[in-house]
């Protein structure tokens, strides 16, 4: 009776359902993946605009820093404007147009970003900080002459040189203005190298910037006298290369001839400096200007899931699904037929031996092949099983009938049981015994259960030991027996067991050779193994037969007559034998030429040796 799979366990039900879930799954995540994705990109965005809008500034006010004007800006707005990807103008402070990367006639956004005065800075980011004040990239008249920044550039190396003495290592930074300033890398302290290694030669003004310095003084006086702070004595500013951060422009500091404690006064005097300073270097830089920055001529929207977004993403799944099913519809009906032909064929009663039709090349194509190769196995085995009952019951009948014949004549007084009978008799039950006993060793190799007493066994006198119990024979066919042994070639074997198996190689050999013929026993060692060898001068076996030679009850002469073959146990038993010392057997032939059966063992070292 079929039996039926219910609805909720049928593979293709199965299938659907779980392309179903990886479907929603998938869509799930893209659609959050997507907005994530987004989100943050748009986040990113904005804080690399913030960050390229600070470099344009930065730039731009060093322009400004090293111009008197904005002549020749446009090249360098052009090229901004080209790396960052956004729209760049500047205007005068009445909004004339004085460089634009936008072609010309493209309106101004509606507000200015920043305004680009080198004088009053608070985005300079070069070093990625936030100052206030004046750019330190104006020089202005400070700039010292090539030929002073080669003397300073002596005293630079000079004074490094010095530092290194007290294992101290510097570099030589150049500020804006030309001169040289010794840093020290790794933030080591200096101060007790600066004051073993001052001179005063580094740290003194060069003409150039003591006649920019007295001007400074002279800026600031009338601010210094309107804040209180002139107290008679002279006033002067000097360079100081030890502030913090030379290139952030405080390097040059208000001397007093008395020293104040007040805050404001301080502040006061700063204030004076900047104004002064500011003043003194309006003439090297560029007017003050309007920086405004957009992407091209467009605004850029922002992100919106509106209805008709919605829509598109709920169609998109909804075709996902479709195609997902359709999909697994068709590749579950082309995995479920194959597979309910292997039902069926697997469900027909045994001795049918049911083949299935192979349909394609997959996993279950090849199931299929492997169903189609048991149901062949388990044909031949059930021929093969039925031909070994046939061939048992022969082998067992001959003898069987011998002694029930002889029997049946002496009971019935027919003949005398004399000597002759009873050794005929015997010779009889001796057969049925060896063939008795060699089903049972068979029946022991199968079932795991042969035992074996190793002991080291030399070759060489295992092949004596064969051929001297069969000399007797291999004399009465006319056969020459000989043997071949290496002296390293050593066992780790069943001495009683390994007897027979050559035992049985010898007989077959003997019952195949004609007279005048050979058969030799050797042994000889071939890597980790020992090879032993019985070779015949006999017919050999045809080709077609040598795969057989091995199989139980198989013999080349059908007709199983003894006087030309056993019992067809022998050579299946020397290959159990060997198998369960872990060796192999083969048979090699050539008709005409006699065979070679080799047997290989595991090789055991030479117990002299050892």
């Amino acid at each position: 009776m079929k039996r039926r799979i219910p609805l909720r366990k049928r593979l293709l039900v199965r299938l659907l359902f779980v392309s179903a879930l990886i479907a929603v799954c998938s869509v799930a995540a893209t659609a959050w993946l997507a907005v994530t994705t987004t989100t943050r990109a748009l986040k990113e965005e904005q804080g690399q605009d913030l960050a390229a809008d600070n470099s344009i500034l930065a730039q731009l006010s060093g322009y400004a820093a090293a111009h008197p004007d904005w002549s020749g800006v446009q090249r360098t707005v052009r090229d901004l404007a080209r790396t960052t990807g956004r729209r760049i103008a500047l205007t005068n402070a009445d909004r004339t147009l004085v460089a634009d990367s936008a072609p010309h006639g493209t309106p101004l956004p509606p507000r200015p970003a920043a305004t680009v005065d080198p004088l009053r800075t608070d985005t300079y980011t070069d070093t990625g900080t936030q100052l206030s004040g004046i750019d330190p990239r104006v020089v202005g008249p400070y700039r010292v002459t090539a030929k002073e920044r080669v003397r300073l550039d002596a005293l630079a190396a000079k004074r490094r040189q010095c530092y290194e003495r007290f294992g101290i290592e510097t570099t030589v930074v150049r500020i804006p203005s030309g001169r040289p300033v010794l840093s020290s890398p790794d933030g080591t302290d200096t101060s007790y190298a600066a004051e073993q290694c001052a001179d005063g030669l580094l740290n003194t003004p060069t003409p150039t910037e003591e006649k920019a310095l007295a001007d400074l003084t002279d800026l600031a006086r009338p601010c210094l006298k309107r804040a209180g702070l002139d107290f008679g004595g002279p006033l002067f500013l000097t360079f100081d290369p030890s502030a913090k951060d030379p290139l952030g422009g405080r390097y040059l500091v208000a001397k007093f001839p008395k020293v104040s404690n007040s805050k404001a006064a301080t502040q006061a005097a700063q204030s004076c400096v900047l104004s002064a300073r500011r003043t003194q270097l309006e003439p090297y830089v560029a007017p003050v200007a309007e920086l405004f920055l957009g992407i091209g001529d467009q605004t850029p929207s922002r992100f919106d899931m509106s209805t008709g977004n919605k829509a598109k993403v709920v169609g998109a799944a909804g075709l996902v699904l479709a195609v997902t099913f359709a999909v697994t519809a068709v590749v579950a009906v082309r995995l479920v037929r194959p597979l309910r032909a292997l039902t069926e064929a697997a469900q027909q009663p045994p001795e049918l031996h049911v083949r299935v039709p192979v349909t394609t090349r997959d996993e279950t194509g090849i199931l299929a092949e492997a169903f189609n190769d048991l149901t062949e196995r388990r044909e031949r085995l059930e021929a093969q099983r039925k031909a070994m009952v046939s061939d048992i019951a022969h082998e067992l009948r001959s003898p069987l009938t011998n002694i029930r014949g002889w029997l049946e004549v002496v009971r019935d007084g027919v003949v005398d049981p004399d000597p002759a009978l009873l050794a005929s008799l015997h010779e009889e039950s001796l057969v049925l015994q060896r063939i008795i006993d060699d089903l049972q060793d068979l029946a022991a190799a199968d079932a795991g259960t042969l035992r074996l007493h190793r002991e080291p066994l030399h070759a060489g006198d295992l092949l004596d030991q064969v051929a001297a119990a069969h000399r007797v024979a291999a004399d009465a066919a006319g056969v020459a027996l000989r043997t071949e042994a290496d002296d390293t070639a050593w066992l780790d074997a069943d001495p009683v067991r390994m007897r027979q198996a050559l035992g049985n190689l010898v007989s077959n050999a003997l019952r195949h050779t004609p007279a005048d013929g050979t058969v030799t026993l050797a042994a000889r060692r071939d890597g980790e193994e020992i090879a032993l060898t019985v070779t015949d001068t006999g017919s050999g076996i045809a080709p077609e037969d040598l795969p057989h030679v091995f199989d139980r009850f198989w013999r080349a002469e059908k007709s199983r007559s003894r006087r030309t073959g056993g019992s067809g146990l022998g050579l299946p038993i020397v290959r159990h034998l060997v198998a369960a010392h872990g060796g192999t057997a083969e048979a090699a032939s050539e008709p005409g030429a006699g065979a070679v059966f080799t047997l290989r063992l595991p090789a055991a070292p030479d117990p002299v040796d050892a």
